[in-house]
């Protein structure tokens, strides 16, 4: 089977002491391309220096956070845009909006994905949304740029069935990762009348990580898990969801 982790932190410092391991197990269970989501300058350089260090199987994308949107966000804005200027990049993520930690910069966060949003649809780019407690303002922001054609992933998707329905209806995918495992996470559910054409695979490790390793540290190779998860609740052989999930990152991203 070939995988892809479409959203995984791999560049963080939890991953300084070992990530030749990490990497190498993953592609042991058949990972073989690793997409490194932005979060803010501070991280650029260490995401940078491992796509150096896996060229074409650790790939950054480009943006600003919505939890890294402070009052020096517009700054942050500019050395996005003169990265986006500078190279090629596969998405524009993650950006979003984030209403569970901090709601002092709420206008801000509002701002920065108007803007962000725009730069892909501008640039042809697919963009991978982060929305915690925000899913209806989220869908609400996206929608006038997804009828403008704008394209991506929900990631992390938490939603309920009919969130899940807008979401697919505007022609987005769905991020799925390690809460699919959760018993109580009422992900299932939300995903039972959903064609897999709209699933991509996702870690975001070192967070969410699955049964059965829950609160330790997450890594690509547990993939593995989240698709026989994922196998289970929509009744599909796992390398028939494997081979699915796949084609639709590879839509998403090229190659």
């Amino acid at each position: 089977m070939i995988l892809i982790d479409t959203h995984c932190h791999l560049y963080g410092e939890e991953f300084t002491a070992d990530i030749d391991t990490v990497i190498e197990k993953a592609q042991q269970q058949g990972v073989t391309r690793f997409y490194l989501p932005a979060i803010d300058s501070e991280a650029i350089p260490s995401m940078m220096a491992l796509e150096e260090q896996f060229p074409g199987v650790c790939i950054p994308m480009m943006g600003l956070h919505p939890c890294y949107v402070k009052e020096n966000f517009r700054d942050e804005l500019v050395i996005v845009g003169n990265w986006l200027a500078k190279r090629p990049f596969v998405a524009i993520g993650e950006i979003g909006l984030d209403l569970y930690w901090d709601k002092t910069f709420v206008d801000q966060q509002y701002e920065a994905f108007h803007l962000q949003m725009q730069w892909a649809l501008d640039m042809a780019l697919p963009i991978v949304i982060h929305t915690r407690n925000a899913m209806p303002e989220t869908i609400e922001t996206v929608k006038p740029y997804a009828d403008k054609g704008l394209r991506g992933i929900f990631h992390c998707f938490s939603g309920n069935a009919e969130e899940a329905k807008q979401v697919t209806g505007m022609g987005f995918h769905l991020g799925i990762g390690g809460v699919i495992t959760y018993k109580n996470s009422g992900l299932a559910d939300a995903l039972a009348d959903i064609n897999p054409e709209w699933l991509v695979l996702e870690t975001d490790a070192p967070y969410l990580t699955p049964v059965p390793f829950r609160g330790k540290r997450n890594e690509s190779s547990y993939l593995q898990y989240i698709l026989a998860k994922l196998a289970e609740v929509k009744n599909l052989p796992e390398a028939e969801l494997a081979a699915i999930t796949t084609a639709n990152a590879q839509k998403i991203f090229g190659g």
